[in-house]
């Protein structure tokens, strides 16, 4: 099969993304070479270098890409609803366990923080109080999947959201 640029540049992410991840959980980032990256994805080093700047961009951009297939996902159910959304979310993170188990592990849960604050969208620009407040949730979204994470992501979006809601000020 001959493949166009457009397919070769999927193929080479993908593979690089696919080799990277299962490096990760035999290394720490910092030992991994783009030789030994490139070698494992079964791809020249030129082709990691066309695609990325260095390893950490691979990451990012599959975190970021993950983020977005979500909300494709979540904005085309019509049974989406404001009260579905973090149920959503976290059973998204739970179906891509591995991906986010495996930043967590190599110590660079940092990218996740980095997609949902990129994605929650906080700008110079804004008013004081919607900074802070987007500030708020986004941080708070990352510190409770991280220790969801970290406990072994055992509850779905639907029992987190029953655990949070029972957390929530009553009055």
């Amino acid at each position: 099969m001959i493949m166009n640029n457009e397919q070769k540049k999927t193929y080479v992410k993908k593979q690089l993304t696919t080799a990277l991840l299962a490096l990760l959980k035999e290394k720490p980032l910092s030992d991994i070479s783009i030789s030994e990256l490139a070698d494992r994805a079964e791809v020249g080093r030129v082709s990691f270098y066309r695609n990325y700047k260095n390893k950490e961009d691979i990451l990012k951009e599959e975190s970021d890409r993950l983020i977005k297939e979500w909300g494709k996902l979540y904005e085309s159910n019509p049974e989406s609803a404001p009260e579905t959304l973090f149920p959503s979310l976290f059973d998204f993170y739970r179906d891509h366990r591995d991906f986010y188990t495996t930043l967590y592990d190599a110590g660079m849960s940092s990218i996740m923080m980095e997609t949902i604050i990129d994605t929650i969208r906080i700008t110079p620009e804004m008013q004081n109080l919607e900074a802070y407040m987007k500030s708020f949730w986004a941080y708070g979204i990352y510190g409770w999947m991280l220790e969801w994470i970290k406990r072994g992501m055992q509850e779905n979006g639907k029992e987190l959201s029953t655990l949070f809601s029972l957390s929530a000020p009553k009055g």
